[in-house]
């Protein structure tokens, strides 16, 4: 599983990576399908209190899955996208086993 961070108009910091790159190992626990997962991080409306936005798109084998979330910290709207993305994946391999 390849991984990639990108923090747009802001640098992120080695913590930051480093927690991305764990919660996002988790999930190759789960569904060892995963090809490639890419991080966009960015800051919205700087005035506002929840501006910490994060977009994960998810590649697996003939398929991508893609979720964003936008909370007060990087930390918590990677594990709301990260639940999210799980529900998806979920989703598709029951209606792939179900087949």
């Amino acid at each position: 599983m390849k991984l990639r961070i990108q923090s747009i108009n802001f640098d992120s910091t080695e913590a930051l990576e480093s927690y991305i790159n764990k919660k996002a190992m988790k999930l190759e626990k789960f569904f060892d399908e995963i090809i490639n997962v890419e991080v966009y991080l960015k800051v919205v409306k700087p005035e506002a209190a929840t501006n910490k936005e994060a977009e994960i798109k998810v590649s697996m084998p003939n398929v991508d899955f893609f979720a964003s979330k936008t909370c007060d910290s990087f930390e918590e709207a990677v594990d709301l996208t990260l639940e999210a993305l799980d529900k998806q994946i979920r989703k598709h391999k029951e209606k792939v086993i179900k087949k």
